[in-house]
């Protein structure tokens, strides 16, 4: 019998792996933004981070956490209750990385001038690569502002721990760990964004602590070492923070019902708990639980709209790599006039929400004025809204680049497609978002200003941008407290800040295609990605989208 020919390998016209890449370095965008938003001191350091976040063995280590979930496991060897969650090690060699980067905690550490901007551009990049790690990170980050208004020995016993840039998964009393992470339980069953309705609640002890009895449907990070939670004291639903671990060594009594079965995220834990009898100290003012976790509320939305900008990013990156050597009908894929129209208008999206968010960061500085403030209340969830909602669309459409290649998991592009929605849904869906941004507008007339005023900045640079904003001004100036024109002003408000942004920094082409696209209603209204009119040069913003593959 003839032996078979050997295959020809490689095969030819195949992309080669996207590996060993510089996230930062390839990234014009996120570089320029933050130069401008005030980070320049710190490029070196976020460029080390892209640099890292880009080898072929820290993205197998998130291919590898996410194809080993977490595992619940309710009794040990003997039967003991433990509620333990098991990671595979390369969840642990993640989290130890971006634990070493600050993610959590550095702009609290250091908060020099930029530091907001430059921690936003690290979660940025640490977007582009896995997303599950993003949350306890994220939550740990944002209960800062929370515990430094808590008790003395509460808020020192917790602080040096949740400000190491360390990671200690350790299940110990804090008092014997190196680093601590701090998850989020706010929502129940009968409830969800309705937090005010929550059923918990808790019964004063003696040494100032509280008992808490009840349920959270969502228990944000089950492995965190301690979860701020919202339950109903004696002068109503108040903040407290639940330790994992009692300081006698014994567990808290809060028990693991099951872990959730979720679309995406699916590197973390999210669970569903029942509190019987678990001690838990409170935080911030009797009765003023909701306006206390809603600091940590604040900065967890912002890493929504930082996280989303990263996915969006990665998934622009890889169609990019795909099509720039991908050859088709005897020219690159990168090169057909659908596929350069499509590419375009995926890169447009993206840079304006790295803009975006780079900007939103600004507004968190330790030296924000009350002007940048009052921006931040009306832009962080406007920003949440529209950014959250073009992510999974924008992820769909790059997965499409790829073809059937992109819809295999080794691209890791269904990954990010489902991972999108969770920025959209997490610490308040769409509507909540909106009716914040009305909420917001209505009853802070400097919060109408803030956002007229950063508008203003690029007022007479394009006929389209000065029309909208004129339209903006009306809606706001006859606007309804019912909520029912929220969603068009939320997308409003945010196309008109990427718009501004793009029109004062970004280059002519690119600020003009995307004014073309995004504020001519008749030429986008409706459009699917990639249906840019004719007449626009894209040419520069296609050989701006990914600096190392640009020819």
């Amino acid at each position: 019998m003839n032996a078979m020919p050997p295959l020809a390998t490689p095969f030819p016209n195949q992309p080669s792996a996207y590996e060993d890449v510089d996230l930062y370095a390839d990234d014009l965008a996120l570089q320029e933004g933050v130069a401008r938003e005030g980070a320049a001191a710190f490029a070196p350091r976020i460029a080390a981070w892209g640099a890292t976040l880009g080898q072929r063995a820290v993205l197998q280590l998130a291919d590898a956490c996410n194809r080993n979930p977490p595992q619940w496991q309710p009794l040990d060897a003997r039967g003991e209750r433990v509620d333990e969650v098991a990671f595979h090690p390369a969840w642990h060699s993640l989290m130890a990385l971006a634990a070493a980067a600050g993610e959590h905690c550095a702009p609290w550490t250091d908060p020099a001038p930029g530091a907001q901007v430059a921690r936003g551009a690290l979660y940025l990049l640490h977007g582009q690569v896995e997303n599950g790690t993003q949350c306890p990170l994220t939550m740990t980050y944002a209960s800062v502002p929370v515990l430094r208004g808590a008790t003395p020995p509460l808020r020192d016993l917790w602080l040096p721990r949740v400000l190491a840039p360390d990671y200690d998964p350790r299940p110990l009393p804090v008092a014997e760990k190196r680093a601590a992470l701090i998850g989020m339980g706010m929502t129940e069953r009968q409830g969800g964004s309705d937090v005010r309705s929550n059923l918990t609640r808790a019964e004063a002890a003696g040494d100032g602590s509280a008992r808490l009895h009840g349920h959270k449907w969502f228990f944000s990070a089950p492995q965190c070492d301690a979860h701020l939670t919202l339950a109903q004291g004696a002068e109503g639903l108040t903040c407290y923070l639940l330790p994992r671990m009692l300081p006698d060594g014994t567990r808290n009594a809060v028990r693991i019902n099951r872990l959730k079965d979720k679309l995406g995220n699916r590197s973390n834990a999210s669970a569903e708990v029942e509190f019987d009898d678990a001690v838990a100290w409170p935080v911030g003012d009797p009765g003023r639980g909701i306006a206390t976790i809603l600091q940590m509320v604040q900065h967890t939305r912002l890493d929504c709209v930082l996280g989303t900008a990263g996915m969006m990013r990665a998934a622009v990156a890889r169609a990019f790599h795909h099509a720039r050597q991908r050859v088709v009908f005897g020219q690159r894929l990168a090169d057909t006039a659908l596929m350069r129209n499509v590419l375009a208008d995926l890169a447009l999206e993206s840079e304006a929400a790295t803009a975006l968010a780079l900007r939103l960061a600004r507004t968190f500085e330790a030296d924000a004025s009350p002007a940048e403030c009052a921006l931040a209340r009306v832009l962080t969830p406007a920003a949440k809204f529209w950014i959250c909602k073009r992510g999974p669309m924008l992820a769909a459409e790059a997965m499409e680049v790829l073809g059937g290649n992109g819809y295999v998991e080794e691209s890791a592009l269904p990954r990010l497609y489902r991972e999108m929605p969770v920025n959209s849904i997490w610490e308040g869906s769409g509507n909540v978002m909106c009716l914040d941004v009305v909420r917001a507008l209505r009853r802070e007339p400097a919060a109408v200003a803030a956002v007229l005023d950063e508008l203003g900045l690029a007022r007479g640079a394009h006929s389209a941008f000065d029309a909208r904003v004129r339209d903006l001004e009306a809606g706001l100036a006859n606007l309804s407290d019912d909520g029912h024109a929220g969603r068009r002003l939320a997308q409003a408000i945010t196309t008109l800040v990427q718009a501004s942004l793009l029109l004062r920094h970004a280059p002519r082409a690119t600020a003009e295609a995307f004014c073309a696209t995004r504020l001519e209603a008749a030429a986008y209204a409706g459009a699917v990605f990639g249906a840019l009119p004719a007449g626009l040069d894209v040419a520069p913003v296609l050989a701006r989208a990914v600096a190392s593959s640009a020819t």
